[in-house]
Formats: structure tokens, sequence, C-alpha cells
């Protein structure tokens, strides 16, 4: 094996040793599924109050609730206590940032490879696609009428959520 995953190995047995978050059931507790970027400067739990176990989180580039999303709301609304749903993209966004052709290049400059193939779901309106990707849950048949859907815009530069959906 190679040295390649040393710093977070060790980092983990770290976290192991005081480790403290064991037997939690699954459930969210606070109610709460969250859909938001992949972003690193995004901290789902901390910027709504919340802790480890109130939370169902799903990420990924843009934010976007694409089936995946979907499929996880879901199973959250009916097995995992979801009761409300935030749809969280974010400020200064990569995926508002560039065109789908725009990262094919970049992607296929980076690798060396004809990126063409892979579509990367750019987002060229956040605003209207937010309201649909809220839109998706609210008229998805699995997802009951009891579930309170919103969507926000998340400020990276100040921390601040605002309601847009």
């Amino acid at each position: 094996m190679d040295e390649d995953f040393d710093d977070l190995i060790a980092a983990n047995r770290a976290f192991a040793d005081e480790f403290d978050l064991g037997g939690f059931d699954g459930v969210a507790h606070a109610g709460v599924a969250i859909v938001t970027c992949m972003d690193s400067r995004i901290d789902p739990l901390r910027m709504l109050g919340l802790r480890h176990g109130d939370a169902k989180i799903f990420r990924n580039p843009g934010g976007r609730v694409d089936n995946a999303a979907l499929e996880a709301l879901v199973l959250g609304a009916h097995l995992l206590g979801v009761r409300r749903i935030l749809v969280i993209p974010h400020t200064r966004c990569a995926m508002t940032a560039n065109s789908e052709q725009e990262l094919h290049d970049k992607i296929g400059a980076s690798s060396g490879q004809d990126a063409t193939w892979q579509q990367f779901h750019v987002v060229e309106d956040q605003l209207a696609d937010l309201a649909e990707d809220v839109r998706k849950i609210r008229s998805h048949p699995l997802v009951p009428d009891t579930v309170k859907v919103a969507g926000f815009v998340y400020d990276v530069d100040t921390g601040l959520l605002d309601r847009k959906v």
C-alpha cells in the first residue's frame, strides 16, 4: 500500500479515540433533509444549528435535485423521519460559472482525454433551477404532502440563508 492516505487514516484514528456518536438509529431527529452542493465551504449542520443525527444530507455538484436526490428524499420521508426538506444551492458556485462546453474543455485539457461524453449538469439560471427542484420534490408522488419543502440560497461569504422558494 502507498502512503497517500496515511494523514487521513491517522486523523480517523484520533477521531475514533474520542468517538461518542455511536448508537444513533439513523433517523433524522430534527426531521430535516438537506440537498446542497458538495462545496467544502458549506457546513450543512452548523449553518442550521443542527447536530449529528438531526438531518439527512444529500450533496452533489450544484446542489441539484436529481434522481438520486429524489430517491434519498423519498426514503427519508418514509423511513427516516424527514418532515422538512431544504434545497440549498449557494453563491459563487462553480456549476453556475461555467458552461457545459467550458467544463468539457477544462476537464478535457486536464485529463488529456475527450470529456464531451460526460454531462456535468451546469446551472444556467440558479433561481429558476431552484424553483424547478422544489417543484420536483413537492410534486413527486412518493413525497407526502405533509412534508414541507423550501428553497434557499446560501451565501458563502456571509453564512446567511436567503429563502427564495
